[in-house]
């Protein structure tokens, strides 16, 4: 449709809700200067809306800022062809409006964006032929009659993106169809629950009417999607600064460290991973209409990408010397504790030395004298990690509990549980949340930020909640360990060259199940991922890792693990060992290490009678695979003094007696091996000081059936 045209048809929707055309003119004056420039193109329109008539989210505007710096940075974009619609202008008329008129002017082989993030709902009624998932725009209702409803179809948007005439299209939906009837546990729902007399407004369905009539839709658009089953819920997660939706901030952060050829439901892969570790059951889809699509690159709908980044700078001050960071590449986990003095390189080689931060951004200052002024734009990486020795785990008090109830909490976390901390549910970041079951509102138990109740957590019936708090200390003590070695999460920015394979062995050949490769190192090699989603592993599967060391430096590495969040577990290489003139044999702990260029698997296989077989019931397990240029010297120490039995010696992965120790050992040893302690040795005290050259970790999650 042309410009004119559209907005002749606009024009009587535009009346009806009081503004001119010259209003209107004026509002799109963002993306009309971009008419002009010459294909191809990169073209995007992002929504995102907190702001509701009678209910609010929270991080939506986050994610259009999450996406949009994104699309600049990393994929390209100019600003002036990135339209962003946020709360009121986010009206259902606007947003379709802005995809004829705006995206409207791709041609064949530009690349066009759309991202929506808000409520969703579920609309059925009469005037529906069956029940239509709906985006929730900012004017939920234009109509007298209340049950009229201003909503814009999920349909309508996927036609208007599919007569389009470019091939690649994708569309990011961070939102839910149908809203849980109770409260829930943990994180805001992107799901409004519409009473079933609800009916569309006719406008809607006529425009709906229209776009079917079109002949030539393309069969290329993209859908990702956050859920992907009609009661999976879209949730909101509040970070260090910030709220954000889990899904949109997941996706983006992988897309800034992402590097080329990697495939679409990779990156689904990855991101689910990441929601799963947040305690939310929320699988990511990809939807489309064209056959294979699973396998499509990223780089087919994106421009590729040549190089990861954890951020990049937004804005040089007059001194030149200072300049303002976007640092959405780090891991979530990592930033909340990025601290002051961390490092970060420029592509041309100039350090930046980080002096404060604030939610996504930061401000870092020029380490060189002589260095010239960075351009605004420049991708940063990082290169030293400084992280505050004394992290504690938070556990959220949730909002349903009795004030009594929360004041008892938090009067036993501070009284008897070192190194945890209580806050009050939506209020601040917490890794967990303290609430009662939906089933016995008497029994307290232990949640993740999802909602799901993490096992063997819930008390007994009439439990006084202090005694709750105690009866979790040890499980506290787990997860807090858990949630150190996570810190050291570096697959995008480590500077060693190192790969991963987690295999089930057979008879035949080992079955690829996962694989992970530091991406910094990675040269022409496809990284096409073997495993569509979280992968699962038959109970009884005799398994293996395979490290390869593709440096010019021998690493030391160790396996941590955690299982339901409930049982911390790592590997433990011992050796046998019988000292002259004693005849009695004695298991040491030692070093496992892999030469330059070198191969090694793990359990070994010459040993054949330490297979590693995954044992039953089902569960969910997260692993760590840490490897470092120096020994772990720090970290074995630790193992080495819980008193382990003789049967814990002839086991490969084995239940860890002391995980909070083990997990300040290790990063410890990391601190350790690093080389830049000297230069920032002011915080050496009470920082741990990790240099990006010197270690890698690797996260590997897998269910098991």
């Amino acid at each position: 449709m042309k410009r004119r045209t559209f907005l002749h048809t606009i024009g009587s929707i535009l009346a009806v809700l009081g503004v001119t055309e010259a209003e209107w003119l004026n509002l799109g004056n963002r993306y009309y200067q971009a008419l002009a420039q010459p294909s191809p193109r990169k073209l995007a329109l992002l929504i995102g809306i907190n702001q509701y008539p009678h209910s609010a989210l929270s991080g939506c505007l986050t994610d259009v800022e999450l996406q949009r710096e994104l699309l600049i940075h990393r994929f390209g974009f100019q600003a002036s062809d990135i339209l962003t619609l946020t709360e009121e202008q986010a009206s259902r008329e606007f947003i379709e409006a802005a995809v004829l008129d705006h995206l409207g002017q791709a041609k064949l082989g530009d690349v066009v964006v759309f991202h929506f993030s808000g409520y969703g709902t579920s609309v059925s009624g009469t005037s529906l032929d069956a029940v239509q998932n709906a985006l929730v725009p900012a004017s939920e209702n234009k109509s007298q009659d209340e049950k009229i409803v201003n909503y814009l179809l999920e349909e309508t948007v996927l036609l208007l993106l599919r007569s389009l005439p470019t091939d690649r299209v994708t569309a990011v939906l961070d939102t839910s169809y149908n809203a849980p009837s109770t409260a829930q546990i943990g994180s805001r729902i992107r799901a409004l629950q519409e009473p079933v007399e609800a009916q569309l407004i006719a406008a809607e369905l006529d425009f709906l009417k229209q776009l079917k009539t079109k002949t030539s839709l393309s069969q290329n658009t993209l859908v990702l999607s956050a859920t992907s089953d009609p009661k999976q819920l879209a949730k909101e997660g509040l970070f260090s600064g910030f709220s954000a939706g889990l899904f949109t901030y997941a996706l983006t952060q992988h897309l800034w460290e992402s590097t080329p050829a990697t495939t679409i439901q990779f990156i689904l892969s990855d991101v689910e991973s990441y929601l799963y570790k947040l305690g939310s059951k929320q699988q990511p889809a990809l939807v489309s209409s064209k056959k294979n699509s699973k396998g499509v690159l990223a780089e087919n709908f994106f421009p590729e990408i040549n190089i990861g980044a954890q951020g990049a700078v937004t804005a040089v001050e007059e001194d030149g010397k200072t300049v303002h960071l976007w640092l959405a590449g780090l891991p979530p986990q990592v930033l909340e504790y990025y601290g002051v003095n961390s490092r970060l390189t420029l592509l041309t080689g100039e350090q930046l030395i980080l002096r404060s931060r604030t939610g996504l951004t930061a401000k870092a200052q020029i380490s060189s004298i002589d260095a010239t002024i960075p351009l605004q734009g420049q991708l940063v990486q990082e290169a030293v990690r400084v992280l505050p020795r004394n992290i504690d785990l938070t556990v959220a008090l949730d909002t349903e509990l009795e004030r009594i109830e929360r004041v008892d909490a938090t009067s036993a976390f501070a009284a008897t549980i070192p190194r945890v901390s209580s806050v009050v549910a939506g209020e601040q970041p917490a890794d967990y949340v303290l609430g009662k079951l939906e089933q016995t509102p008497s029994r307290y138990g232990l949640f993740s930020l999802g909602g799901e109740l993490i096992l063997n957590t819930a008390g007994e019936a009439g439990e006084a909640v202090k005694v709750a708090v105690q009866r979790l200390a040890p499980k506290f003590k787990t997860l807090l360990a858990a949630k150190l070695w996570r810190l050291t999460e570096n697959e995008g920015s480590s500077g060693l060259a190192v790969k991963a394979t987690l295999e089930i062995i057979n008879n035949i050949s080992p079955r690829v199940i996962m694989q992970r490769q530091t991406l910094r190192t990675l040269s022409s090699e496809k990284s096409i991922s073997k495993s569509p989603s979280i992968p699962t592993v038959p109970i009884g599967s005799r398994m293996q890792y395979r490290v390869q060391n593709l440096g010019d430096r021998p690493v030391y590495l160790i396996l941590l693990g955690l299982k339901n969040n409930r049982t911390a577990v790592a590997f433990y290489p011992w050796q046998t060992t019988q000292e002259p003139n004693n005849p009695d044999t004695q298991r040491l702990l030692t070093q496992l290490v892999i030469t330059p260029g070198g191969t090694l698997t793990l359990p070994q296989t010459t040993a054949a009678a330490s297979d590693w077989v995954i044992p039953g019931p089902a569960f969910f397990c997260e692993q760590q695979l840490i490897l470092s240029t120096a020994p772990l010297s720090e970290t074995l120490t630790a193992l080495d003094t819980a008193k382990y039995s003789t049967a814990d010696q002839q086991l490969l992965i084995s239940a860890l007696l002391n995980p909070l120790e083990v997990a300040q050992a290790l990063l410890q040893d990391l601190h350790n091996a690093s080389a830049v302690k000297a230069e920032v040795n002011a915080i050496a005290a009470d920082s741990y000081i990790l240099d990006v050259n010197n270690w890698a970790s690797l996260s590997f999650s897998f269910q098991v059936v």
